[in-house]
């Protein structure tokens, strides 16, 4: 489980838009660029070019 405090401040990376978080996959998804952001041992991966496309 993220922090929700980290999670009001973090935004896509590519759009600088929302993120949605899905803690049932563990990533954050931007619906603006369909791009999911892995979160790996409790740490977003906030990199463009790691994102996976929707």
């Amino acid at each position: 489980m993220l922090d929700p405090q980290l999670l009001e401040i973090l935004v896509c990376p590519k759009c600088k838009g929302d993120l949605e978080y899905r803690p049932e996959s563990q990533e954050l998804v931007c619906p603006e660029c369909r791009l999911r952001y892995e979160i790996r041992d409790e740490i977003p991966i906030m990199l463009v070019d790691e994102a996976k496309p929707l």
